[in-house]
């Protein structure tokens, strides 16, 4: 198991995330996620220290497995277990997965870190809207 020291505060926003409104009705994805690198040990904490309050602990995180870094099956992040699952299906490649016991499961879409922000910006506001979290 791998633990996940808090990362120092960088001179840039920690997170690049837009969650998508909540509606009555069901979406394919939750929200996007623009991360700065394909380093899961080091973009996780940051994912999950700024997760709504109400989606609760993360216990289980799936990435596509020839995008992500190599990484051990769990992590203990923030004091918390979190166990990491590497897919080999194409059905979602450009997702991660996160899954909460008795809360839920949160699909967001993976913008590529190497995207450009004129590119990545208006992608994340029409995938969810125009509110930024």
């Amino acid at each position: 198991m791998t633990t996940a020291l808090q990362p120092s505060l960088p001179s840039y926003p920690l997170l690049r995330l837009r969650l998508a409104p909540r509606a009555g009705m069901p979406r394919r994805i939750d929200g996007v996620w623009w991360p700065r690198s394909y380093d899961l040990l080091v973009e996780l904490p940051r994912l999950l220290a700024g997760l709504p309050q109400a989606w609760g602990h993360i216990s289980s995180v799936t990435v596509n497995g020839a995008t992500w870094s190599v990484t051990p099956g769990r992590m203990l992040v923030f004091n918390q277990v979190v166990r990491l699952r590497r897919s080999t299906t194409m059905s979602a490649p450009d997702t991660v997965c996160l899954l909460a016991p008795s809360r839920g499961r949160w699909d967001l879409l993976v913008v590529p870190p190497d995207t450009p922000p004129d590119t990545a910006e208006p992608l994340m506001a029409a995938a969810v809207g125009d509110d930024p979290i």
